[in-house]
Order: structure tokens, then C-alpha cells, then sequence
């Protein structure tokens, strides 16, 4: 999978989020439909996130960049990098947390800390 991060001037509020959010998933819409995972904005960093399948082209670069442009916003810097979805990890919840939470409630562990 592949990060794309965005650049963007001009985002203000929440709403200048969502509407950058519609643009792009509007430009991945017709030839490119399953190879967007997940897209957010913020507003405070100044940046548009893109987890997508594979790395962007040319051609879907240049259909961003149109439909950015559309909504008023201006993209600044285009970076792009290996993504890697980070798991839940169980393990650690179930070895750390669990017991400081149970002896804090006054509650013996019922596992002992060779648990696999």
C-alpha cells in the first residue's frame, strides 16, 4: 500500500476538510475506484492523507490537481511513501494493561504472565 501526502493551502475549518475529502475520492471515483483505501484532511497540519494501493500516476496526479483546484484549494508539495496498516496489538493489552487495571479495582489476574 502507499501513503500520498498533500500539501494544501487555504483549508480553514472542518468543512474545508470534507469538501477537499469529496474531491478526491470524486477524482478516484470513475477509472480508479477500488484503489483508494482512505483519505483525510486536516485543517490545523495543512495536509490531505491518501492511502491508496499502489503509488499514484501521472494521469491520476494531474485528475487530483484539477479537482483540488476546482473546490479553491491550492496544492503545495506532493510526497508519497510506503504504507504499513498498523495492527491491534491484543498481546499488549492483554499482558500490560489488564492486570494494572484489575489490581487497581482490587481484582486478582486470572492468568499468570507465561500466558502465550
Amino acid at each position: 500500500m502507499n501513503k500520498t501526502i498533500l500539501k494544501i493551502d487555504g483549508m480553514m475549518c472542518g468543512m474545508c476538510e470534507s469538501h477537499l475529502n469529496d474531491a478526491v475520492r470524486a477524482a478516484f471515483e470513475s477509472e480508479n475506484r477500488g484503489e483508494l483505501k482512505k483519505v483525510r484532511s486536516s485543517h490545523k497540519k495543512g495536509e490531505c492523507e491518501i492511502i491508496s494501493l499502489s503509488p499514484l500516476d501521472e494521469k491520476l496526479l494531474e485528475k487530483l490537481k484539477n479537482a483540488i483546484d476546482k473546490t479553491g484549494y491550492k496544492i503545495l508539495e506532493i510526497k508519497s511513501e510506503d504504507y504499513v496498516k498498523k495492527e491491534f496489538s491484543g498481546d499488549y493489552f492483554l499482558k500490560k494493561s489488564l492486570p494494572r487495571i484489575s489490581s487497581n479495582l482490587g481484582f486478582k489476574p486470572i492468568f499468570s504472565s507465561r500466558c502465550p
